[in-house]
C-alpha cells in the first residue's frame, strides 16, 4: 500500500480549508427536508420568496456559540421585513436532543431550529466544517457562503447580498 506524499496531504488540507467542494454562490440552494426541534416538518423550499440566512452548527462548537447572539439580533431586526433565519443542527454529531434544546433555550433563539439526525444537509451542502453560514435570496439562490466563524461584519455583508442593510 502506498503512503500519500506530503505534497498530496498538503493539497488536501488546502482544498479542505478553502471550502473547495462546497456549494457555490449563484447556484440553487439544495432542498432540505427535515424536522424542527419541535418535531414539525420543515422544507427549505417553503421559504422561497423570503431571504434566508441558514447556519449549520453544533452545540459543541465554540464559534457557533459566539454566532447565535448575532443571528438572533439580525432576526429580531429584520424578520418583520421578511428575513428568515434557519439553524440546522447536525444532530448526528450531538450527544442528545436535550443538549440542543438547552443550547437554544440559553440563547432564546427566536428563529427556526432544524435537526439533521443523519447528516443529509451536511452532504447536500458539502460542508467542510462548522459553523457554515449560507445566504439564500428570495429566488432560492445562494448569494454568499461563509465557512467557519462569522463576524458581525461578515453577517452584514451577507445580509447586503440579500438586499438587507444593517
Amino acid at each position: 500500500m502506498r503512503t500519500p506524499s506530503v505534497a498530496m496531504l498538503m493539497l488536501a488540507a488546502v482544498l479542505t480549508s478553502s471550502g473547495a467542494g462546497a456549494q457555490k454562490v449563484g447556484t440553487a440552494a439544495p432542498e432540505i427536508e427535515l424536522r424542527t426541534l419541535d418535531g414539525k416538518p420543515f422544507q427549505l423550499s417553503g421559504l422561497k420568496g423570503r431571504p434566508v440566512v441558514m447556519t449549520f452548527w453544533g452545540t459543541w462548537c465554540p464559534p457557533c456559540r459566539d454566532e447565535f447572539p448575532e443571528l438572533t439580533d439580525a432576526y429580531n431586526k429584520h424578520h418583520a421585513d421578511g428575513l428568515e433565519v434557519v439553524a440546522v443542527n447536525q444532530r448526528d454529531q450531538e450527544l442528545n436532543t436535550t443538549a440542543v434544546r438547552k443550547f437554544v433555550d440559553e440563547f432564546s433563539a427566536p428563529f427556526t431550529i432544524v435537526l439533521d439526525p443523519n447528516g443529509r444537509s451536511r452532504r447536500a451542502y458539502r460542508l467542510v466544517g462548522l459553523p457554515t453560514t449560507v445566504f439564500i435570496d428570495t429566488a432560492g439562490v445562494i448569494t454568499r457562503i461563509f465557512s467557519g466563524p462569522i463576524t458581525r461584519e461578515q453577517l452584514g455583508v451577507g445580509l447586503t447580498t440579500l438586499g438587507i442593510t444593517r
